[in-house]
């Protein structure tokens, strides 16, 4: 089992995702027991089949769509999003339409390239479970959780900017 960040804590993490290979095709892949992450491409060719399993979570490659699962969103307690790359943010909109727009209320959890610069907007997007790039420290990683005091914009955990929250006296006017 490897460690993850989840709810602002390190735990261990007893799930395993499945990736497939050049030789896997979604529709005949096997999905092995146990608690597994499956590709969004797996679930929609074989959810006939996977849709008696409770004990499976589905991923996000950054180039698909959180509109693509809305209809099946509440059979799942997790749901993740890779990041294949650092600079890849496209996966901050696919987790912001899973809690805003799709009301996704279980475990969003960021995989791939995932790093402590990272942590803080994650969050401020929807994610509440990080599992950290392998060679980077869990540790350090969940500092950066916390690396800002205070949100000015407005996103999924805060829906008013500062400007609206902060106390204003005649003094400031």
């Amino acid at each position: 089992m490897i460690d993850i960040i989840k709810d602002k804590a390190i735990v261990s993490d007893d799930w395993t995702i499945l990736r497939l290979t050049e030789e896997q095709t979604p529709d005949a892949v096997e999905v092995p027991a146990g608690k597994v992450l499956v590709p969004l491409k797996v679930w929609l060719l074989q959810k006939d089949t996977l849709i008696k399993r409770s004990d499976l979570g589905v991923w996000f490659s950054s180039d698909e769509q959180a509109k693509d699962l809305k209809d099946d969103i509440a059979h799942f307690s997790l749901l993740a999003v890779n990041f294949p790359k650092f600079s890849d943010g496209r996966g901050y909109s696919i987790a912001y339409n899973l809690r805003s727009r799709f009301a996704f209320t279980g475990e969003l959890r960021a995989i791939g390239d995932v790093l402590r610069d990272q942590l803080f907007y994650m969050q401020r997007v929807g994610f509440n479970a990080f599992a950290v790039r392998a060679d980077k420290n869990i540790h350090d990683a969940i500092k950066g959780l916390t690396d800002f005091s205070e949100k000015y914009q407005t996103s999924w955990d805060e829906k008013n900017p500062l400007f609206r929250r902060a106390e204003r006296t005649g003094a400031d006017i």
